[in-house]
């Protein structure tokens, strides 16, 4: 009988154990008095779903700890989202050992310490061994636990926002100790002092120490290698010319009067300026190289493979396109980064069919089956600018769906749910396949993520689809690309990267194969679920391929502040051999 009643309490258990899913999420208006029920705690039914990969449990005031069993219970969890509840002052018992967990998200609870034994997991052996991204965001942490790098050796993203923390833990900066380190986020905290060890974290490439007490930058900073965009805004620094400098500079201005002394007097100024003119005369003369054809050997190079990706900048642009982002997407969807590419060739052969199946294995694998992040790709020139990116309720949020007549999302969501429902009964099995496999992301959500353009049309509602108005078809040659992702910026820059360096090796395929037949528009749309609409290629027909063209979209809040920019310095780092970015 009493398991009976847990049934009825908690269906979403029995049909996940059911259906052998792999994604669960709980949320809504109902789950703060089922948690209460329980002790405060998720139900010990849950821990007996060892095929979950991702589980969320958001907004429900009455969580104040996970409970015990979730490490024995879930040994395959990529992703835990705990975000919006009330867990704290610390976590009984401690989260890990999870050897699998790469996402942790514990945003907007009441933590305030993270000790051994009520923490994220033990240290040795580390208890989170490939943990890539970590959100304490919104939390009254003020201090961090002195372990937390032997616990989470591979951490890649970390986001410390709207804290008390008034130091970093020493430990965190020790050599070699955060290898893979390359987003830190520290933003309105009460952080007095930056250590110079710092410049140990040699994977660094933002920074964000806005709105804190800190009134030196140490000099080491300059000395992190890779490091591309840096806040300090909101500091009182003693160094006044530094402090108007982080106000309006550049990130490589403002490393480089660290690197020659601050206000060391005039030669030191002079020093930076003349690196300055030297590197860009430095680029300038590699741009004609690159221009001209190079040596010999890279023109044999340009010859075999001829690939070449140019980035524009913004500045350079006589029309960039720019995102805006509403604040409402916080609790929803937060995160977004956009770029145009112009020159694809889809025309040949199966490029296209080789296109869309290139973007359902990302999904799959670096997106993790959407859970992670999504990508969407659209025709440019069906795209009106600027574009909102914001979240609207179910029954607001209007979208012609690829291959559908126009629907309110409320009704979408329906549908698909009802056909979900009749692919299951006749195929005779649990599992169901295309957009139908992301449907339990949006469960709970009060409003939905949309991006809007300057017609007032939704061209895109992650991560379910995109709209008939943007499809990609054959004839598409320039193109705009956009992730988003509910964890973290970092893994939304490196799906656009992987993305792109992809669209590259395929215009190289495509160059060097000659192919007959085509996919037709009508096979292309049974494809994928998330891709956009057409023009002619002006490659096509040419002597030789033009290079692809990406084009940095900038995404700003409503009042115009710049939030994030692709692709910047840091971005398409690492690119394959027959591959040259210029920029």
């Amino acid at each position: 009988m009493a398991a009976a009643a847990v049934s009825e309490a908690w269906p979403e258990l029995d049909l996940a154990e059911r259906e052998r899913r792999r994604e669960l999420l709980l949320t809504g208006p109902g789950l703060e008095e089922r948690v209460r029920a329980a002790g405060g705690q998720l139900p010990p039914r849950l821990f007996t779903l060892p095929l979950l990969h991702y589980l969320e449990v958001s907004g429900c005031g009455s969580l104040r700890a996970p409970g015990p069993g979730l490490a024995q219970g879930l040994p395959q969890l990529h992703s835990l989202v705990l975000r919006r509840n009330a867990l704290g002052p610390g976590l009984s018992p401690e989260l890990g050992p999870l050897p699998a967990l790469r996402v942790l998200d514990l945003s907007g609870n009441a933590l305030e310490a993270l000790p051994p034994g009520q923490g994220l997991g033990p240290a040795e052996p580390p208890g989170l061994p490939q943990l890539q991204s970590l959100n304490l965001s919104g939390n009254r942490l003020r201090e961090l636990p002195a372990d937390l790098a032997r616990c989470a050796p591979r951490l890649q993203s970390l986001n410390l926002t709207g804290n008390c923390l008034d130091s970093f833990p020493a430990e965190l900066f020790r050599p070699g100790a955060l290898p893979l380190l390359s987003e830190l986020a520290a933003a309105d905290n009460c952080l007095r002092e930056l250590s110079p060890d710092i410049a140990h974290l040699a994977s660094l490439k933002t920074l964000d120490l806005s709105n804190n007490q800190l009134s030196e930058i140490p000099a080491e900073l300059a000395d992190c290698p890779k490091l591309k965009e840096i806040n300090f805004r909101g500091n009182k620094l003693r160094d006044k010319r530094l402090e108007k400098m982080v106000s309006g500079c550049q990130t490589r201005s403002i490393l480089e009067y660290l690197r020659v002394g601050g206000r060391g007097g005039g030669k030191g100024k002079g020093r930076a300026e003349g690196s300055e003119k030297e590197d860009s005369r430095k680029k300038r003369r590699e741009r004609k190289q690159r221009r001209e054809g190079g040596d010999g050997e890279e023109q044999d190079v340009g010859d075999a493979g001829r690939l070449l990706l140019r980035v524009l900048h913004v500045s350079e642009n006589p029309a960039p396109l720019t995102v805006r982002v509403s604040p409402e997407v916080r609790d929803v969807r937060p995160y977004i980064v956009g770029a145009v590419v112009r020159g694809m060739d889809l025309q040949p052969g199966n490029a296209l069919k080789r296109f869309l199946t290139s973007q359902t294995k990302l999904h799959e694998d670096l997106c993790e089956k959407r859970t992670a992040a999504t990508l969407a790709t659209h025709e440019l020139r069906a795209v009106k600018g600027p574009l909102l990116y914001c979240a609207r309720p179910p029954q607001d949020l209007k979208i012609v769906p690829l291959g559908r007549k126009e629907a309110k999302a409320k009704e979408l969501v329906r549908q698909l749910q009802l056909e979900a429902e009749e692919q299951r009964k006749q195929k005779k099995r649990q599992s169901v396949s295309g957009l139908h496999r992301y449907l339990h992301l949006l469960d709970g959500k009060e409003n939905y993520p949309c991006l809007v353009d300057a017609d007032g049309d939704v061209i895109s509602f992650p991560p379910i689809t995109n709209s008939e108005k943007t499809k990609v078809k054959k004839t598409t040659s320039d193109l705009f690309l956009e992730v988003t992702s509910a964890t973290s910026l970092q893994i939304c820059k490196d799906v656009m990267d992987a993305l792109i360096l992809k669209m590259a090796e395929m215009n190289k395929y495509t160059l060097e194969n000659k192919e007959e037949g085509s996919l037709s528009d009508t096979e292309a749309d049974a494809v994928s679920g998330q891709l956009s609409d057409p023009r002619t290629n002006p490659s096509a027909g040419k002597d030789g391929p033009s290079p692809l063209v990406v084009e940095q979209v900038r995404v700003v809040d409503l009042e115009g502040s710049l939030k994030v920019v692709y692709p910047s310095k840091a971005d398409l780092a690492i690119a394959p051999p027959h591959v040259t970015v210029v920029r």
